[in-house]
């Protein structure tokens, strides 16, 4: 299985560290334990000053400025960290990132973009089996394709086509969320269950359909306001939500199937939402079986705005006193034949995942079964403890 190999040149943005980037570190030895850090040029600095955890550096009023305020004790060479970030090749007696997450909520939204919409239309239509998803592809790309690109949703418009699509009987409950006036928003992940660059990311074993979801992942403040962005992956179980919508959280939420990273970088004088919404995600997959996969999803053609997303996720209905990270969707849904003509692409074991932006840097991991990851078991509970036990709370 090919190893994974983090450094500064394949990670870091392409102007380095010049914005305000925040994580967290794992800190070995008896008084370490997971860390808020400022990841800066000139090394990676603790945040314990500002706060014991990086949900609590996000929920102020102007996190960049805490972070660049509290810059505390030196913690080591970002690149050294990036070296020890390898599932494969760590050294648990040094520091290593982890995923910049952990007392917030993990939610992603989904089907925002036309042509990941189109294709859970056809994973509904297929019932999940990818034999059929060729066919089913080609009937409903000639028959309603394009035309849903510039519809704006929730409009009167919108209500117009889907009178029609019902008439014809190709409405779906995923056009339903993709043109119609309520987005989507689910759980993706648990509370200090997201993985962070370099480890491993789960497919059930039992999937055989299954894909990458390169994303930008908005950090929200308890108050709604975004405060900065990451990139992540949305691990997609095709097969398992193809037989029925209401297995969502068995397609998305698996064990290590929520990664983010590498760091998030926080709105400042130099970077906010107009960037974000301007970003194009890279993705490559690389298989120890030779094969290579190349994608991009422009955020430019989502159909709902991002922050009408953060709205949707968190106002007047929904509140997070931890704040919150949001997988906005992609429009990247891989259709390339791998195994077999017509089934187009699904993981294999080993695979290396990597998702990029030129402003955030990239995100690598790599696939494997979820039963063979070493299960979570740093959770809330225990994050309190060892914050207690290091004299933080």
């Amino acid at each position: 299985m090919t190893q994974i190999s983090l450094t500064a040149a394949n990670t870091l943005p392409e102007d380095g560290l010049a914005g305000c980037f925040v994580g967290r570190v794992w800190l070995p030895g008896d008084w370490g334990g997971p860390t808020p850090v400022l990841v800066s040029d000139d090394g990676v600095f603790d945040l314990l000053s500002v706060s014991p955890t990086l949900s609590g550096l996000l929920a102020m009023e102007n996190p960049a400025a805490a972070a660049i305020e509290g810059k505390g004790v030196r913690l080591g060479d970002v690149e050294a960290m990036l070296a020890n970030g390898a599932h494969d090749n760590r050294d648990s007696e040094q520091p290593y990132f982890l995923a910049p997450a952990d007392l917030q909520a993990l939610k992603a939204c989904g089907v925002t973009f036309v042509s990941s919409m189109l294709e859970r239309v056809i994973e509904e239509q297929a019932k999940g089996d990818p034999n059929k998803a060729a066919e089913i592809r080609n009937a409903i790309g000639a028959e309603i394709g394009q035309s849903l690109a510039d519809i704006a949703p929730g409009s009167e418009e919108a209500a117009r086509v889907k009178a029609v699509l019902e008439e014809r009987g190709l409405w779906s409950q995923y056009l339903e969320v993709g043109i119609g006036p309520d987005a989507e928003v689910f759980t993706k992940s648990q509370p200090m269950a997201a993985v962070g660059i370099g480890a491993e990311i789960g497919i059930h074993p039992k999937s055989s359909w299954n894909n990458p979801e390169p994303e930008i992942v908005l950090a929200i403040a308890p108050d709604g306001r975004i405060v900065g962005a990451c990139l992540g992956n949305d691990v997609n179980l095709r097969d398992f939500e193809g037989r029925s919508a209401l297995l969502l959280g068995k397609a998305k939420d698996n064990r290590a199937s929520c990664a983010v990273g590498p760091f998030i970088r926080l709105f400042d004088d130099g970077f906010n939402l107009g960037h974000v919404r301007a970003m194009d995600i890279s993705l490559w997959v690389s298989g120890s079986d030779g094969f290579e996969l190349q994608g991009s999803s422009s955020i430019a053609e989502i159909s709902r705005d991002l922050a009408d997303l953060a709205t949707y996720a968190c106002g007047p209905h929904n509140h997070f006193p931890d704040g919150l990270l949001l997988f906005t969707g992609t429009m990247f849904a891989p259709t390339e034949d791998r195994d077999a003509p017509g089934q187009g692409f699904t993981h294999h074991l080993g695979d290396i995942v990597t998702i990029a932006n030129p402003l955030l840097g990239s995100l690598t991991n790599q696939i494997n079964h979820t039963d063979k990851i070493p299960p979570w078991t740093f959770g809330v509970g225990a994050l309190l403890a060892n914050l207690s036990a290091r004299n933080l709370l």
